[in-house]
């Protein structure tokens, strides 16, 4: 059947896949994907006009967002879930439409608010028809696919903010407003370029509100060393991005012979003073979540996926009765954790399956340094600032972002061993694992490879620059000596790359290809206004870059 998906950065042939999902979504499942996507556009609509009303949209607000989190790249590959997701959405359509009908409100008739599906094979037949992606014009396609993109990695931080109790009603509203303006078919280029700005600047506010969140809860991050051998004990590990499921995992292990290693992304976690008083908490094992087949054969014991990166099994895979879900992760045949009446999780099979399990086999040995988001860093302006001054540091490159299976972001391993011994990297993101145990030394004591975290830390890296700006008095944060050199995967990048837009950094590079749902025209504008541009080889981008001249 038809399929069109172009939203990561492994899009076959830097287009789109048409016959099956690089990532190992099939055509069935990214119809039912996009019309639920559609059925989400409705209910924004909706709690567009009932907000205007005063009307109580928090029950539709998460599910919008949760909805969308689910849709991300990697995150959810049970077609039987979408099923369910759709009629419930449709039952949410039509609680909201009466209610909007009693207060006197005739809403027009339109297909986001009629749409008729019952069965699956009606909800993916639908979607040919529906999709965002189906919109004739070119260039509005394109922007409204950032657009849509962009949306679902705001999604992934309410939603992380969210279960920590931090919510911001008009971060929700605004996102419902986004969500309508997708089928609004009234608006024109002109007005959507300024929409898909002011959507960066609500994914500021979105990851300030996250890193208020962790870091209320869980402290600042500081710098801390991370082991990534392993123990004699049997273990679980825990791999995505959710610190509140590490935490409930690390409560009910306590005392129960077990140890909880990180798995790619959750690696930051070993940097929050109350997550790593957890004795327990025992190191990180493995790289980036691209490796996971082959480092889940020897972990030996349970994983847990808290959100993606989640990629399918192969057939003969030994793990499969190992993995639990959780969240909006899943898989046919997955475990999934329950949650309990009062919203606690039960990881009580987990626990009982990793005490029947050998110990992790080795598949490295010796430690990590990170802990460098921006507390942290600022704590260190004067050290920083007198090394810049003196000339010990000469370039700040942000090298941010998602690591990828291609070959060709080997790019990004040769570029940091390439760079000079003047210059200090700031990274967030699994893009890290490129580079991060690489012997690239210090700068007066200042580790040359600076980690602030997670790709949901990235805001630690904008506030790190602007303090710099202000430390510096330049009145241009594109006077900084940063060069920006980012590796983009899937959706939570793309919030990321209109953030630092909003905020007016430029000369971005994207890598290793520039995303395929971008229109000539809309690349155009972003090399013209923003000076966008994508990667070579290491030894141009060099030159290109202004750190090695010749």
């Amino acid at each position: 059947m038809e399929m069109n998906c172009n939203q990561c950065q492994e899009a076959a042939k830097g287009i789109g896949c048409t016959v099956f999902g690089v990532c190992g979504k099939s055509p069935e499942l990214s119809a039912l994907m996009d019309t639920f996507i559609y059925s989400l556009i409705g209910l924004s609509s909706l709690a567009v006009e009932a907000k205007k009303l005063e009307i109580n949209t928090e029950e539709i607000d998460l599910f919008v967002i949760e909805g969308l989190f689910a849709t991300i790249t990697n995150a959810n590959f049970d077609e039987e879930e979408f099923v369910s997701r759709i009629q419930a959405s449709i039952n949410y359509r039509e609680q909201y439409k009466a209610l909007l009908q009693q207060k006197g409100i005739v809403l027009p008739s339109a297909a986001i608010y009629e749409l008729d599906v019952k069965t699956k094979e009606e909800m993916i037949h639908k979607a040919l028809h529906l999709a965002i992606h189906q919109t004739a014009d070119e260039d509005i396609r394109s922007i409204r696919e950032l657009m849509l993109f962009g949306l679902k990695g705001l999604a992934a931080y309410l939603s992380h903010a969210e279960k920590l109790n931090y919510k911001n009603e008009a971060l929700f509203s605004a996102a419902h407003e986004f969500m309508a303006s997708l089928v609004n078919d009234e608006l024109t280029l002109e007005q959507y370029v300024p929409m898909t700005l002011a959507l960066g600047e609500v994914g500021v506010q979105a990851m300030a509100l996250l890193d208020e969140a962790n870091t209320t809860t869980f402290g600042n991050p500081e710098i801390s060393t991370v082991n990534i051998g392993v123990g004699t004990r049997p273990g679980i590990l825990i791999t995505g991005h959710d610190l509140h499921d590490l935490k409930q995992l690390l409560e009910q292990t306590k005392d129960q012979g077990i140890d909880i290693y990180t798995h790619s992304e959750m690696l930051p976690a070993h940097y929050y003073p109350e997550l790593k008083k957890y004795e327990h908490l025992k190191g990180n094992y493995g790289n980036a979540w691209h490796l996971q087949m082959k480092e889940f054969e020897t972990f030996n014991g349970p994983i847990v996926f808290t959100t993606n990166c989640l990629v399918p099994p192969r057939s003969n895979s030994t793990y499969m009765d190992r993995v639990y879900t959780t969240g909006n992760t899943g898989y046919p045949g997955f475990k999934v954790i329950p949650v309990l009446e009062d919203g606690t999780k039960d990881f009580t099979a987990v626990i009982e399956q990793a005490k029947q399990c050998v110990a992790p086999t080795a598949i490295e040995a010796g430690q990590l340094v990170g802990g460098f988001a921006h507390h942290q860093v600022l704590s260190l302006a004067d050290s920083i600032i007198e090394a810049v001054k003196g000339g010990a540091i000469k370039h700040f490159v942000v090298m941010a972002g998602c690591d990828g299976r291609h070959k060709e972001r080997q790019y990004y391993t040769d570029f940091a061993q390439a760079l000079p011994n003047d210059s200090v990297i700031l990274t967030a993101g699994c893009a890290k694992y490129r580079y991060n145990k690489l012997e690239l030394g210090d700068i007066n004591g200042i580790p040359r490879v600076l980690d602030a975290g997670q790709c949901n830390d990235s805001y630690s890296l904008a506030v790190i620059a602007l303090k710099l700006k202000e430390a510096f008095g330049l009145e241009d944060i594109n006077d900084l000596p940063i060069v920006y050199n980012i590796a983009w995967y899937e959706q939570k990048a793309v919030i990321v790359l209109l953030a630092l837009l909003s905020l007016g950094v430029k000369k971005i590079h994207l890598g290793p290809t520039l995303p395929a749902f971008l229109s000539p025209n809309i690349v155009n504008f972003l090399v013209e206004t923003f000076e966008i541009g994508g990667i070579s080889s290491v030894d141009e981008d060099l030159k290109k870059f202004l750190l090695i001249n010749e």
